[in-house]
């Protein structure tokens, strides 16, 4: 019995060794070194002021290839002309669907693969009801207390401007880069991206063009919304969920809701949707969310910390206490989730058919067939048919490698902008325009370098969207800073 005591104390012993050994290991992740002691110097008012002017222009998203906004985006290009001259006078300039541009600077080295530049100039429409709230008008253009007000500073009109000041800034200044750089500004990525970036993909993979690098929005630096994290943190993220919406329809016979049959279609379908959002497709730690954990990791607390290094006995605990905040649910699993209801004409007819639709964001290592069987086998319904709602899918994207140079020249840039960021990685979870450039890159990225606290959340798509002329200015510099580590040495 004492023999069998020692082995059980020493074992014991030895476990909570090793947790600790792993726990001490993680360290917070490098970066390269500084490209240059000196950073750019920026006319930041300027900048602030061109970008406050694009925003007066409603280049509000159509889903239709004739756009009765058109006058709109036209005037929003010419502006774009008007205020970079260097950009329009020495890059190629094509237009693409009328109102989506594609720009090529040529590297000195055209037979190495070049870098992609993703933004969008189309905004999501005002609330109707809300325009009241705004502190400045969402189309004014304004610049107040430290901050351009208006639709499409966060997303995506900032990107788009931000990229044309540090071209214009690196032509003005003699820099030669040594491998092409596109930027692909499309015009209707918040309803898909079916006239701009796919049309400017297909045009790129016809002229067989490759990238190193392809960068999008996605990412961006948060201050405050990892508890226990002080730091502000780079997400520069490595991969992004999918895209499905499924639609069910359950029929059922009708007639007067006084003499109801034992099931109704809306009671059929009811229960199929409680049963899709009770038996939800698995968590899993997966790449990059579980390096996503790593790189934060030195940061929390001991306990989450030692959970984090020692996956390997302890991620059940893990799982379930991350998965408990919407946000970390949707980084562990496909999420699904039910969007529209449709049944019935009047409160004392039974409906003959009710049709439910819900949306799943597909979690890297799933697929939509994954996805379909699933609804499938939980619904487990034969007189409810199951279908695609619409024809806009997508698979998750690969996961990128964050120890390609790729993602050193971003790591590298924010390090060189903002040196006390920690440095970290993560999925994408809603959709953008970089899914549709499959094929044509080496490694993707989704990254904007703009600071965020948990109020600026609200902002995306609502009220008084906004960015300070501060911030603005950071994110011009670090595009600067990081089109010149990318593009200075050809691959």
């Amino acid at each position: 019995m004492k023999s069998l005591l020692l082995v059980i104390t020493s074992a014991v012993g030895l476990l909570a060794l090793s947790l600790v050994y792993n726990t001490l290991r993680l360290q917070p992740a490098g970066a390269p070194p500084a490209f240059s002691a000196v950073l750019p110097d920026i006319p930041a008012a300027r900048a602030a002021q061109r970008l406050a002017e694009s925003l007066r222009f409603r280049t509000i998203s159509q889903d239709q290839p004739v756009q009765p906004l058109a006058n709109e985006f036209a005037g929003f290009n010419s502006y774009l002309e008007q205020q970079y001259p260097a950009v329009h006078q020495s890059l190629q300039v094509e237009a693409i669907n009328q109102h989506s541009r594609l720009y090529r600077w040529a590297g000195k080295n055209p037979d190495a693969p070049g870098v992609l530049l993703l933004a969008h100039s189309d905004v999501v429409p005002v609330e109707p009801g809300t325009e009241s709230q705004w502190q400045q008008p969402a189309f004014g253009g304004v610049i107040a207390d430290g901050y351009i007000w208006g639709r499409g500073t966060l997303d995506d009109k900032s990107s788009v401007l931000a990229w044309l000041e540090a071209l214009e800034y690196l032509l003005q200044n003699g820099f030669e880069p040594a491998i092409d750089i596109w930027l692909a500004i499309g015009h209707d990525e918040e309803v898909g991206g079916r006239f701009g970036a796919v049309a400017m993909a297909e045009q790129l993979r016809q002229r067989g063009e490759r990238f190193s690098l392809a960068l999008d929005e996605g990412g961006a630096i948060t201050r405050g919304m990892v508890p226990g994290v002080e730091r502000p943190v780079a997400s520069i993220m490595a991969a992004e969920k999918g895209y499905v919406t499924l639609e069910l329809i359950a029929s059922g016979s009708g007639g007067h809701s006084s003499t109801p049959p034992m099931e109704t279609a809306v009671g059929r379908l009811s229960a199929a949707v409680a049963r899709l959002e009770t038996e939800q497709m698995p968590r899993h730690l997966r790449p990059p969310v579980s390096t996503m954990l790593e790189r934060i990791a030195p940061e929390l607390p001991w306990v989450s910390r030692m959970a984090i290094a020692n996956r390997w006995l302890l991620e059940p605990l893990l799982l379930s206490s991350f998965g408990k905040t919407r946000v970390g649910n949707a980084l562990l699993r496909t999420t699904t989730a039910p969007t529209m209801l449709n049944a019935g004409i009047k409160d004392n007819v039974l409906a003959t058919q009710a049709s439910a639709v819900v949306n799943f964001r597909i979690l890297p290592g799933d697929s939509v067939t994954e996805v379909e069987q699933h609804v499938a086998a939980v619904v487990d319904d034969p007189a409810i048919t199951i279908r695609r709602y619409s024809p806009f899918v997508s698979e998750p994207s690969e996961v990128s490698d964050i120890n390609s140079a790729a993602y050193m020249h971003i790591a590298g840039a924010v390090r060189d902008v903002f040196p006390d960021a920690l440095l970290s990685t993560g999925v994408v979870t809603g959709a953008t325009d970089l899914r549709h450039y499959r094929g044509l890159y080496a490694q993707r990225f989704n990254f904007v370098p703009l600071t965020y606290q948990p109020d600026d959340l609200e902002r995306f798509h609502g009220t008084d969207e906004r960015v300070s002329v501060e911030a603005y200015r950071k994110m011009v510099i670090c595009y600067i800073r990081l089109l010149q580590r990318a593009a200075s040495i050809a691959d």
